[in-house]
């Protein structure tokens, strides 16, 4: 595994979502509330519409462009059913948020 630093432990929280960009690929971590902080392809598997910008609520996150519904907790499309965010292994050392962006 290739974990790099992708943003201070600090800048993200427990009901957050928090849109970042490295190099050029676009990930969002998302921490529900009452789970873990975990990380995700940012774009949305209906039409490649970016996460980033969509609403989170601290448990849903809302694509912006046609409304699918994703479960913060872990990644799964709720609505429409069937469909799953990429996740991506992610941990925390040294008071960074390192991800693992390898294929």
């Amino acid at each position: 595994m290739a974990f790099q630093d992708v943003c201070k432990q600090s800048y993200i929280a427990e009901g957050e979502l928090v849109p970042i960009k490295v190099g050029k690929q676009e990930i969002v971590i998302m921490w529900a509330d009452g789970g873990e902080p975990k990380a995700y392809e940012a774009r949305c598997p209906h039409e490649g519409v970016s996460l980033g910008q969509g609403d989170f609520n601290g448990r849903l996150l809302y694509c912006i462009a046609h409304g699918w519904v994703f479960d913060g907790r872990n990644g799964r499309s709720l609505q429409p059913a069937g469909w799953q965010m990429k996740e991506y292994p992610l941990r925390i050392h040294n008071g960074m948020v390192q991800v693992d962006l390898s294929p």
